[in-house]
């Protein structure tokens, strides 16, 4: 170059499309992000959702807590059992157990005054004098779904329970002899007729002339809310 050349410089800057490089906190926080959780961490939320697996939602609680024989049974029922208003309930334990009783709309209780007195010698022998003993439950008698239980008294009338099932007969509630008014406060518990164990074959053929009570509460919810439709689709008048 020669002398009193002037020497212009031009800087020319070039803009990179590539992000800045990211300052050393934020790197340190995304490899963090990146990283899987601890497994105190994973712990803490399996542990939640177990917790919410085991313990239901107090919206979704019913009103009133189930009793011990929606707990611990299956409801069934015959209606009209031999007789029209012969209605008897079977309560099924998942031993296969039956527990034998008088429905609450047995014709029994439309008396006035319900059930005065109960007893068990009926047919040929006292059904309060058998005693099963032992895990072979030695000396329990076979019955049919139509063998006579027992007899319960109203002030007007008698009526004849059944057994309904096909068992053997374990036991009978003997304690109604003095107390029949069981029968009248608590039918459904202490006041119940007997105990009958089905073998499982037979047990499937009683089902024939049984009503579950979970089907009879869902036709009924079913029943009342075609009902509900339908009169709401009837036009007022002005």
């Amino acid at each position: 170059m020669e002398h009193g050349d002037t020497n212009n410089d031009v800087h020319v800057t070039v803009q990179s499309s590539s992000p800045p490089p990211l300052p050393p906190l934020e790197k340190q926080e995304l490899q963090q992000l990146a990283e899987p959780l601890p497994k105190s961490f994973q712990e803490d939320e399996q542990d939640e959702e177990l917790r919410k697996l085991l313990t239901p939602d107090v919206r979704d609680l019913p009103l009133v807590p189930p009793s011990a024989v929606e707990t611990n049974f299956v409801s069934y029922f015959a209606p009209d059992f031999i007789k029209e208003g012969h209605d008897q309930y079977v309560y099924r334990h998942a031993n296969g157990l039956c527990v034998i009783g008088l429905a609450a709309t047995h014709i029994a209780f439309k008396d006035g005054g319900g059930v005065t007195a109960v007893d068990f010698n009926v047919g040929k022998s006292d059904r309060s004098s058998f005693k099963v003993t032992g895990k072979r439950k030695k000396n329990a008698q076979f019955f049919e779904p139509n063998s006579a239980l027992c007899k319960v008294y109203t002030k007007d009338a008698s009526y004849i329970v059944r057994c309904s099932v096909k068992g053997s007969l374990l036991e009978v509630n003997d304690r109604l002899i003095k107390q029949p008014e069981l029968l009248n406060t608590v039918p459904h518990r202490e006041g119940y007729i007997a105990i009958v164990m089905p073998k499982a074959a037979d047990w499937l053929k009683d089902l024939r002339h049984l009503r579950c009570s979970r089907i009879l509460r869902a036709e009924k919810m079913e029943n009342d809310f075609i009902s509900e439709t339908r009169s709401s689709q009837i036009p007022h008048e002005d």
